[in-house]
């Protein structure tokens, strides 16, 4: 690879499959474009089912060996990637704001939140630990321990790649997996060969982590259904997390799901208004509302209803919008052509159906601008949907009982805020809200590598992050020891 392998000039036309970087050939090419000035900036290989089939050839091989490995020498690995993290974080932050069309805030903020995953994954090889069981058999010892399930593959999304392929593949090798990661067409490097890299120069033994690029409708099935496959961690939307962990299932591979949300933000009457629109202009606008836990739906008591909708208007008004490789923008492009016109269909359905266009709803180019709908009903298209744009609906409620009922009507149930003054209030509505994840006193988009992640309801199946991604990555094996000759019947 090149000597700037860490940035999109390097040379990326390859795969990465049993610790060799694997020239295109004759495959096919995935051309990655720049979201914020559609140039492209890389070519890569679209892999094929064969070499799905190579990488979870090349991973089951190498795991056993892996696993056996002294918890030291997998620390040593994931501590060295720790260490590249830190030195090549500039270069990473540029990377996600030319490939993902990533605002300086948001490519930190996913850079960090990465580099605490890897850093939490350094600890796991001494966190997995077993017990001892009394027996019913006189003299018998049951020892009950973890050990890794196998082979991990990976499909992660193109919003934010770099964090959510980390938060995988970081801890599936800390803890004696080995990993096939196939990232989304629109971010193959900071989503997949950019950790190939990292591993590579970290020492990771070669099998162990294999990138197919390629796309999802002609190797998403083979990655999901490979007889050799142990856990399928996917991050994506429901209709095909669905279909993924389905195909997963045949096999008895277990599904790890983190899916879509329709999450709502819920200010209370007696809520500090000001602090509600802080967190409600972030929780909306951050990566152009690309993000499964950002706020789809606000849900604002009807007595600061307007003062509420004229605040959020004048502050999305008011956010700088253009190429995110300039530091001073917060609002960077979609990621494509397709999820604008989406997007724009949800605002312009939801403006047909009643409701009133405050700011926004336009475009230049791939620029959405930030935009707030007033007089919404839950039912509408763009409260309704998960429209992964910077569209913020604001739907009035007269109850706290009715807040809840809205919050609720929908499939999803990742994440979700509450603002209000009483505190103890504050908890009832976080209790009664059917999500996942519940901020109170701020705004759902929150990861910390320590606590769990992940939803309820159609929003996903199994935890990330801290103690339950050991849960999801481990399984339990019993050996019993019969210390004393055991007396049979006959």
């Amino acid at each position: 690879m090149s000597d700037r392998a860490y940035t999109l000039d390097g040379d990326w036309n390859a795969l990465y499959i049993d610790g060799e970087w694997i020239d295109g050939g004759d495959r096919d090419e995935i051309d990655v474009t720049n979201p914020a000035t559609r140039e492209q900036i890389a070519s890569v290989p679209a892999a094929t089912e064969d070499d799905v089939d190579r990488a979870y050839e090349a991973a089951a091989e190498a795991q056993t060996d892996w696993a056996d490995q002294s918890p030291n020498e997998r620390i040593g690995v994931i501590q060295s990637a720790l260490d590249l993290l830190d030195e090549h974080r500039n270069d990473i932050l540029h990377s996600l704001a030319v490939e993902s069309g990533s605002a300086n805030m948001k490519a930190f903020a996913e850079w960090q939140t990465a580099r605490g995953i890897t850093q939490q994954a350094a600890e796991f090889p001494f966190r997995v630990g077993g017990e001892i069981k009394d027996s019913m058999i006189p003299g018998k010892e049951n020892h009950v321990k973890r050990i890794p399930m196998g082979v991990v593959g990976v499909i992660s999304p193109w919003n934010f790649p770099f964090n959510l392929s980390m938060r995988a593949v970081a801890p599936a090798l800390a803890l004696g997996n080995a990993v096939v990661l196939k990232p989304a067409s629109p971010t193959p490097v900071t989503g997949g060969l950019l950790l190939a890299k990292i591993f590579e120069e970290a020492g990771l033994p070669e099998g162990l982590l294999n990138v197919v690029p390629g796309k999802g409708s002609e190797i998403g099935d083979r990655m999901a259904s490979h007889p050799e496959l142990d856990v399928m961690a996917f991050t994506g939307s429901t209709e095909v997390g669905k279909h993924v962990a389905s195909l997963a299932a045949e096999n008895l591979a277990l599904p790890a799901m983190e899916l879509g949300g329709n999450n709502p933000h819920v200010v209370t009457e007696d809520a500090d208004i000001d602090a509600a629109i802080d967190s409600a202009v972030f929780g909306s606008f951050l990566h152009q509302g690309q993000v499964c836990i950002s706020i789809n739906r606000h849900l604002v008591h009807e007595d600061v209803y307007d003062e509420y909708v004229e605040k959020l208007t004048e502050r999305a008004e008011s956010l700088p919008i253009g190429d995110p490789t300039d530091r001073d923008n917060v609002i960077g492009p979609i990621i494509d052509e397709g999820q604008r016109d989406q997007m724009l269909d949800y605002i312009e359905s939801t403006v047909e159906e009643g409701a009133t266009l405050e700011t926004g709803g336009h475009h230049d180019g791939l620029f959405v601008k930030p935009t707030v709908l007033s007089d919404a009903t839950n039912d509408m298209s763009a409260s309704c949907n998960e429209t992964f744009g910077p569209i913020a609906p604001v739907i009035p409620f007269a109850s706290d009982e009715e807040a809840v009922e809205l919050a609720n009507a929908t499939e999803y149930g990742l994440a979700a805020s509450v603002h209000a003054g009483d505190l103890g209030r504050a908890q009832d509505l976080a209790d009664a809200i059917d999500a996942g994840m519940v901020h109170i006193n701020d705004q759902p988009i929150n990861e910390e590598p320590h606590v769990p992640f992940g939803g309820v309801k159609g929003s996903g199946i199994g935890r990330y992050d801290g103690d339950a991604i050991v849960q999801e990555l481990t399984q339990e094996k019993w050996i019993s020891v019969q210390r004393d000759q055991r007396r049979y019947p006959f």
